[in-house]
């Protein structure tokens, strides 16, 4: 129906529910059928009229009565209640006399009447029109407002092919309580019983308030049951619009592992980047795009974007100028190689930047392993071209993104970062520039992540492949790790190596079985394969050696190690040898050096 055919209904229907009400009053009340009298025709006249001028003033007419609720409802009490005392001034004023039983009686059967004609539309569609056979049993874990808000949308919502069954809360208030007429059966303790007991299909965590500890649990007793499990949106994407609050997402593994993010010194940070010249190397790489998406945020006056991938680099040029296309910033594409240091020159003669971010780096073991003098060009050559013209051009601070596989290296990839962090610190020492490195664990999403990997393997149906029962590993996510380079810019004095307090290390077949059941496949079916310690691999992962732990932290969350030995008179050899080395020899070079085993007053005490 149209709007107008609509009101004209619902005037109409009004209008007769208004006079039974009245005459069926007075039946009611003086137990006779003489019911039409002067008395009551002018009663009956001013009670319509009011009615439909307050049902306009309330919105009554504009309702849309199949999700009929309590602010239906307050609409119609509202509006018969003051029609029913506009009827008794008339009476008071014209007649001199009110009639209290009629009214009062009068005014029970107009709620009861109109009320019952809206609901009983909502009634019907809820009995007829939403059958509930074909729909999925959902389990909502949270019975606050967040868990309440999605029960009533799904019950409001003609579409949806959701259910809501039951709560599961540990609040003990709220247990053996119902809540839009869905019980509260017990804790999480409860969860496995509840799940077979009800025939649940999907359980929805809605508790926005978890930290990723209290998840991690939570999803560890969802992952007992065969039912789908998933989280509701972010608040603030529910509070922006985009998406709905039955809108639910899927867990990640980013969800469940890393710790709780660092709140960070902003106005320190905006000091090293606002209106400033800010050069990122790798910016085409995933820590390096991310990097430079968190420096946008600050509003640096020009940011370069270095990079030897011509695509990757025009893809983030691109995202940072839709992204911040209502910003002053300059955003400058660079390709270049770091190995070439008279290009690096030019570029920082150029644009004389005040910070550098380092983030390009060969960075995957394996690979490195089998190519080792790739490693010695790229992560420590080209980190000394880049640290060099840096100086020379007087930036005023070089950030080196490192690895937790420079400490105690058993791989070329964390020997070269390792021989780079001593070249950064030993640079510190004669140069204006302040230069310091930052030192994290294993990155979410990053492109050598280990998660890509596992996902491809779960999508062609397993097995997924763990090379150790007990390997484990630190995890961040790259907005975290982007954000501590950032600060670590802005922490900076010369000379450090900053490092991030990352919590509890994971074990990876945990993570391999995470994603698993994220993937909603159970164990058995994808199954897990161990491969096997790959060469230059280690079990365990650490982000200080012994020499260098200091126990202070100098912000919460990070740590400064201590400058050990740097052996920069063996690494200019290196350099001018490793070209006639095979790799073995180079590779061998590489770890003695960047684990310290060197006998003073040697060129290079190393067995080759």
């Amino acid at each position: 129906m149209t709007y107008r055919q609509r009101l004209s209904f619902f005037v109409l229907i009004d209008s007769c529910i208004v006079l039974v009400a009245i005459y069926l009053s007075k039946f009611f009340v003086d137990g006779t059928l003489q019911v039409i009298t002067g008395r009551m025709i002018i009663t009956s006249i001013v009670m319509i009229i009011s009615h439909h001028i307050l049902s306009f003033k309330f919105h009554l007419y504009r309702r849309v009565w199949q999700y009929a609720s309590v602010g239906e409802l307050l609409s119609i009490l509202k509006t018969v209640t003051f029609s029913v005392i506009i009827a008794g001034v008339f009476q008071e004023l014209l007649i001199k006399e009110i009639t209290f039983r009629l009214l009062v009686v009068t005014w029970l059967l107009n709620m009861s009447l109109i009320g019952g004609s809206r609901f009983s539309w909502r009634m019907y569609r809820d009995a007829h029109l939403s059958p509930i056979e074909n729909k999925k049993r959902i389990l909502i874990i949270g019975a606050g407002s967040a868990g309440t808000m999605v029960v009533r949308q799904l019950l409001n919502s003609f579409q949806s092919d959701l259910l809501p069954v039951a709560f599961i809360d540990d609040d003990e208030k709220k247990k053996k309580l119902d809540i839009l007429g869905i019980p509260v059966i017990g804790g999480i303790s409860k969860l496995e019983d509840a799940v077979k007991k009800y025939e649940i299909d999907n359980i929805v965590i809605a508790i926005p308030s978890l930290n990723k500890r209290e998840l991690n649990r939570i999803f560890q007793e969802c992952a007992k049951t065969n039912a789908k499990t998933q989280i509701l949106p972010m608040l603030e994407d529910l509070m922006t619009g985009k998406v709905s609050v039955n809108q639910f997402r899927d867990v990640q593994v980013e969800d469940l592992l890393g710790r709780e993010p660092v709140q960070l010194d902003i106005e320190s940070i905006s000091e090293n980047i606002t209106d400033k010249v800010v050069l990122v190397t790798g910016a085409g790489g995933s820590i390096g795009s991310e990097v430079c998406r968190q420096i946008a945020h600050f509003n640096p006056k020009t940011l370069i974007l270095l990079g030897h991938g011509e695509n990757s680099i025009y893809s983030i040029e691109m995202e940072l100028k839709e992204t911040f296309r209502n910003s002053k910033i300059e955003f400058i594409p660079v390709i270049a190689d770091i190995q070439d240091a008279k290009k690096l020159m030019a570029i920082m003669s150029t644009y004389q930047p005040d910070m550098v971010y380092h983030a390009a780096a060969h960075k995957h073991v394996p690979l490195m392993e089998s190519n080792p003098e790739e490693a010695i060009k790229n992560n420590i050559i080209g980190t000394m071209n880049l640290a060099n013209a840096a100086s020379w051009n007087g930036v005023k601070t070089f950030v080196m993104i490192s690895t937790d596989k420079a400490v105690n290296p058993t791989s070329v990839m964390g020997a070269a970062k390792r021989l780079a962090e001593m070249i950064v610190q030993h640079m510190d020492k004669g140069s204006d520039t302040k230069f310091v490195a930052v030192r994290f664990g294993n990155v979410l999403g990053s492109r050598g992540s280990v998660i890509p990997r596992f996902k491809n393997q779960i999508e062609k149906g397993g097995p997924v492949t763990v090379t150790h029962p007990d390997m484990v590993r630190y995890f961040m996510t790259i907005p975290e790790a982007s954000r501590l380079v950032l600060q670590a810019g802005s922490l900076a004095k010369g000379g450090e190596i900053f490092v991030l307090d990352m919590g509890d290390p994971v074990k990876i077949v945990d993570l391999a079985k995470n994603l698993i059941k994220l993937s909603g496949n159970s164990i058995d079916e994808i199954g897990i394969e161990y491969t096997g310690v790959r060469p230059g691999e280690k079990l365990f992962e650490e982000l200080l050696k012994e020499d260098e732990v200091q126990e202070t932290q100098i912000y919460p969350k990070i740590y400064i190690g201590k400058t050990s030995e740097l052996f920069i008179q063996e690494i200019d050899t290196l350099i001018s040898t490793y070209s006639n080395l095979n790799n073995e020899e180079i590779r061998g070079k590489l770890l003695y050096l960047a684990n310290n085993k060197i006998v003073k007053n040697k060129k290079l005490s190393v067995p080759v």
